[in-house]
């Protein structure tokens, strides 16, 4: 059985963007430095033969914006996105499928929650899901050595026991995790007071936030300031409830392809060609191009 590589192409185009790649500029003026980068980093993901990537998919978010914003105010928007990285939002989809990769593009969802749904829907086609993302909250889809984060900047692969390594909790207790101690790049603000440390082991010892008592006297383990905490957290259920739902991903997302769509088979040789000279050239080129297409 061979493996399915699952994108954070979002998490791609940030970080194309802000690396110290060489700047580029389209011919018709546009900053197209993200967009050929997240091209780059594919191509080179393809092409390491110790991937060995046969099936892949890509996931934006576009817009920023999703269903998440209607529970939450406080929930990460594009406000404050540098114009050349919302400029480039459309143009990295079309990027990526010039080369030839499927690619999922969220409105009402996130790119997470994608992510989420195709290790759930292609987990049994394959020996392996590769969820290639170093944000933490992927981490509640990790099973076991099956589903796996990638955080290929740091070269890390994140089985269920590097999960608990980084964490201090088992992948369920993701999104509990982060309901206590919150998530800024998402803006789940946590509640006061409550750090990795003591969370996890609050967690390590009930498995849930709504199985911590209300009260300290009642906690099976020491936690620094417990009485605080505790009644931080009785206080706070419903606002808790809800920030575990924020982080919790959707694994029913409507993807439409089957496995064998994911499948790679190359670039469409005149699409890739004609976004490469859109862009003002690729200095890295697939390792196969088919036609038509």
């Amino acid at each position: 059985m061979t493996r399915l590589h699952v994108v954070d192409g979002t998490y791609e185009l940030y970080r194309a963007h802000y690396s110290k790649r060489p700047s580029k500029v389209a011919p018709d003026g546009l900053d197209v430095k993200g967009t050929a980068g997240v091209v780059s980093s594919l191509l080179s993901l393809i092409a390491e033969r110790e991937e060995e990537v046969t099936h892949i998919a890509v996931a934006f978010d576009n817009p920023i914006e999703s269903f998440r914003n209607e529970l939450f105010d406080g929930y990460k928007t594009s406000e404050g996105m540098e114009e050349a990285l919302v400029a480039q939002m459309d143009l990295v989809e079309e990027a990526v499928r010039a080369i030839g990769v499927v690619v999922w593009s969220m409105d009402e969802f996130e790119a997470d929650d994608a992510l989420a749904t195709a290790a759930k829907k292609y987990g049994s086609d394959v020996r392996q899901v590769r969820i290639m993302t170093a944000d933490k909250d992927l981490g509640q889809c990790v099973i076991d050595t099956q589903v796996v984060q990638v955080d290929r900047m740091r070269q890390r692969v994140m089985d269920a026991d590097g999960v608990r390594e980084r964490n201090g909790v088992d992948p369920i207790c993701i999104p509990d995790l982060l309901a206590l101690v919150g998530d800024s790049a998402d803006g789940i603000p946590g509640l006061r007071g409550f750090g990795a440390k003591s969370s996890a082991a609050l967690l390590n010892c009930y498995g849930s936030v709504e199985a911590i008592p209300d009260s300290a006297d009642a906690w099976e383990v020491e936690v620094r300031s417990a009485p605080r905490l505790a009644a931080t957290l009785a206080a706070n259920r419903d606002a808790v409830a809800l920030y575990k739902d924020l982080a919790t991903l959707r694994f029913d997302v409507p993807l439409k392809e089957t496995f064998a769509d994911l499948e790679w088979r190359g670039a469409p040789e005149r699409r890739f060609e004609a976004f490469a000279e859109r862009i003002g050239g690729m200095t890295m080129r697939p390792q196969k191009l088919y036609s038509p297409g």
